[in-house]
């Protein structure tokens, strides 16, 4: 397919061959306007699953609607695309398939296939304006049989409140709790697909930390200097919180043979849509999780019930899921994405239970250090629950308020109960952050076992956990809760041991550069990120866009300040304006960030020296 996101087009039909298609009666051509125009070729490797060629066409033409913000689309035969064309009853029958599946959604025209055309074409010229794709199933996405299951899976759901009751959903009564009923119907209706740009897509563009990559596949982001210091401050945070818990970090491949016996059956276990390609004759699969690597790993390690519990750690640059095309947008839902995974090995089901609660412990620690509010999902195996009632009244009860539970009669999955620490944006959808799943068949599966004291091999259970989930969407979630705070009256904001900028000196000239220069090299050797605006602008200016970069400490630096030593320091949150020396202002920033990792600007201290990375 070549999509040009045209002006107009307009063509007009002046020949058939012999393999045209009827035409309507009195037709002639066609004018469209503000149109995406879609010329495509249908190929002969197309005809075997032409059910699944459509799909796939229809979300990639989805995607780059949703990108170009196209009002309507035509469809428009080309077989000068390819020199391996579909037969032409085939082509015309999965032309059909896409112009009926997206005019669901929008106003779609097909040109009619097997004539020619003189064709007039207007392309707007934009950086996205003229994309190409190729869908190939062979090289595209491989489905696993659990997303099926998914589907067709019977949930029960119910909210448990902390004094435990279980209470049947429908029959919950919200008052007082309506980012849980957001969170509730977000769930139970499965509305995934967004049908407007989230909030939080304009500020990651606006305040230059990350922006969608046109020369890559959707989902899969460019990432600013600004942008790539928080999400490495996030990696060191998660990183430091697991190790200090006992974890080992390793490294694996991001690329698995697809006919691994053991890998295959995981495969289709887990819910996931996965990139797959050929190499050497050989079908791979890119992972979208550390649990292969981990899994082979441990397979091949000599384990000791002495060394149980035993965790592995990896934070995966990158994992990989071919997420639908109308969920890709901005960070909430990627295709390409940064996970820390932690797998814990563990004696038996008590073991098992005590470690999920301690990791219970270590996420609830990682959504206070982020700041933002959320509502909790625990998932169960109905035998389980009822086993184990007093464990879920007491993951309740830690939280404090209600937490929507899902129950299965029959185990489809590989675990048995998980949670999920959600957030709630500011369209009421649900995105999953911190998570861990109590896992009973892989360490079988995949033949991970250690020798117990009487000397026998047995199987482990194992525990899925990512403390923090994947750190692109923790951006999303940050900057939709600063958008949902901006909504209410407050400034918004980025917690001070993220904000990619701490303090901003404002020079009220070239005179107090030297000054500056003096505070900030103290600043900095205290790990403060500190900038200098010595732009030839006027404070007042220099002030503003502090405050639209949501700088947290602004000071502005003159013949006052140099003679005095005392500053006059805009502070962002709280909203107040207060005095206070250097030692004063470095002391409350060090103490505010204490025990979170401190990294150096990513950026040239003066301003005049950056570029502008969007324009």
């Amino acid at each position: 397919m070549l999509l040009i996101h045209a002006d107009s087009m307009s063509y007009e039909i002046k020949s058939k061959t012999k393999v045209a298609e009827p035409l309507a009666e009195g037709a002639s051509g066609d004018e469209m306007e503000e149109v995406l125009v879609v010329f495509t070729a249908v190929e002969s490797m197309d005809q075997d699953r032409p059910e699944e060629i459509v799909r796939r066409a229809i979300e990639e033409i989805s995607g780059v609607v949703d990108q170009v913000k196209a009002e309507r689309v035509l469809v428009y035969p080309y077989a000068h695309l390819s020199h391996d064309l579909a037969a032409p009853k085939a082509a015309i029958s999965i032309l059909e398939g896409i112009e009926k599946g997206l005019s669901e959604r929008m106003e779609v025209r097909r040109s009619p296939f097997g004539y020619y055309k003189a064709f007039d074409i207007r392309c707007k010229g934009h950086p996205l304006s003229e994309l190409s794709r190729d869908i190939r199933l062979d090289e595209g996405q491989a489905e696993s049989k659990a997303l099926e299951k998914e589907e067709k899976i019977e949930s029960k759901w119910h909210v448990l409140t902390p004094d435990g009751q279980l209470v049947e959903e429908e029959n919950f009564d919200y008052s007082g709790h309506k980012t849980l009923k957001k969170f509730a119907q977000y769930e139970i209706t499965k509305a995934r697909a967004v049908d407007k740009v989230p909030p939080h897509v304009g500020l990651m563009q606006r305040l230059e930390l990350v922006d969608y990559e046109p020369g890559s596949d959707s989902g899969n982001l460019r990432w600013y200097p600004k942008g790539t210091l928080i999400k490495r401050l996030l990696e060191q945070h998660v990183t430091n919180i697991v190790r200090s818990e006992g974890a080992m970090e390793v490294e694996t491949p991001i690329m698995y043979d697809m006919a691994h016996p053991s890998l295959s059956k995981y495969l289709d276990k887990f819910p996931a849509r996965q990139y797959s390609l050929k190499s050497d004759q050989r079908r791979f699969f890119l992972r979208f999780s550390a649990c292969f690597g981990q899994y082979l790993m441990k397979h091949d390690m000599l384990i000791s019930y002495r060394n149980l519990p035993l965790k592995l750690y990896e934070l995966t640059h990158y994992s990989f899921r071919r997420e639908q095309s109308g969920e890709v947008v901005g960070l909430r839902r990627l295709r390409g994405f940064t996970m820390p995974d932690m797998h814990t090995l563990v004696y038996d089901m008590d073991a098992a239970i005590e470690e999920f609660v301690s990791q219970y412990e270590l996420c609830i620690r990682w959504m206070e250090d982020l700041g933002v509010d959320y509502e909790v999902g625990i998932r169960f195996v109905r035998s389980f629950f009822d086993e184990n009632r007093e464990l879920a009244t007491k993951l309740v009860e830690r939280i404090g308020k209600p937490v929507l539970v899902e129950m299965w009669d029959e185990r489809s999955f590989y675990f048995v109960m998980k949670f999920e620490f959600n957030f709630i944006d500011a369209l009421d959808k649900a995105s999953a952050l911190s998570t861990v799943q109590i896992d009973v068949e892989n360490s079988e599966r995949f033949d991970i076992n250690f020798t117990d004291n009487d000397g026998k091999k047995k199987y482990p259970l194992m525990l899925h956990a990512s403390v923090s989930g994947g750190l692109d969407r923790n951006l999303y979630a940050l900057l939709e809760s600063a958008y949902l705070d901006q909504q209410r009256g407050e400034a918004p904001s980025l917690p001070l041991w993220l904000s990619p900028v701490q303090v901003r000196l404002c020079t009220v000239s070239d005179d107090f550069l030297d000054l500056a220069n003096e505070m900030a090299d103290d600043l900095e050797s205290r790990e403060i990120r500190v900038d200098i605006d010595d732009r030839p602008q006027s404070v007042g200016k220099k002030v503003r866009e502090a405050e639209r970069e949501w700088v947290p400490y602004v000071v502005v630096l003159g013949e006052k300040e140099r003679e005095s030593g005392s500053l006059s320091v805009r502070v962002r949150n709280p909203r107040e304006i207060r005095n206070m020396t250097a030692e004063d202002l470095a002391s409350e920033i060090l103490e505010r960030t204490k025990g979170y990792p401190r990294r150096t600007l990513g950026l040239p201290r003066e301003m005049s020296r950056r570029p502008v990375f969007r324009g």
